[in-house]
C-alpha cells in the first residue's frame, strides 16, 4: 500500500495545527505546504473543501539519503495530506516511506525509510 491513514473527529484548522505539532515531536518539520483548494478556486475557480499537501522532512534522515543515492531527493519529502472529508472531520493520509524509497537501489534509503515509517506511526498513534 503507498499510504496510511487516520480520520480525526475535529475541524480542519485545528487538526492542522495538532500534526504539524505532532510531526515536530518526532522532529519532522513541514518544508512545503500546497493548498490545494486555493489553487483549484484560483486556476479553475472550482470549489473543493480544504485539502492542503505537506512535505513533512528530517534533515538528517534526507541527508543519509542524498549522499548514498543522490538522484533519489526527488523522493523525498514524506508527503502527507490533510482533507476535510463530507461530515467535517479531517482525513490525515501520510505517503508510506517504505513504498516510495524502496524503488532506491541502494540499502541506505530504505533503511531510512523505515526509520521514517516508525517516526510517522508515532504521529498517527499520538494523533489518535
Amino acid at each position: 500500500m503507498y499510504e496510511f491513514n487516520l480520520t480525526l473527529a475535529m475541524p480542519f484548522e485545528q487538526a492542522m495545527e495538532k500534526v504539524r505539532e505532532t510531526l515536530m515531536s518526532e522532529h519532522l518539520g513541514i518544508v512545503s505546504d500546497v493548498d490545494v483548494q486555493a489553487i483549484f478556486k484560483a486556476k479553475m475557480d472550482k470549489d473543493i473543501p480544504p485539502y492542503h499537501i505537506l512535505g513533512a522532512c528530517n534533515p538528517m534522515l534526507a541527508d543519509r539519503v542524498i549522499s548514498s543515492e543522490p538522484n533519489a531527493g526527488t523522493l523525498l519529502p514524506c508527503n502527507l495530506i490533510l482533507r476535510e472529508d463530507a461530515d467535517g472531520n479531517t482525513v490525515v493520509s501520510f505517503m508510506d516511506p517504505v513504498a516510495v524509497l524502496g524503488l532506491c537501489e541502494t540499502e541506505e534509503p530504505k533503511a531510512v525509510a523505515a526509520e521514517a515509517r516508525e517516526k510517522l506511526q508515532r504521529v498517527i498513534e499520538r494523533l489518535g
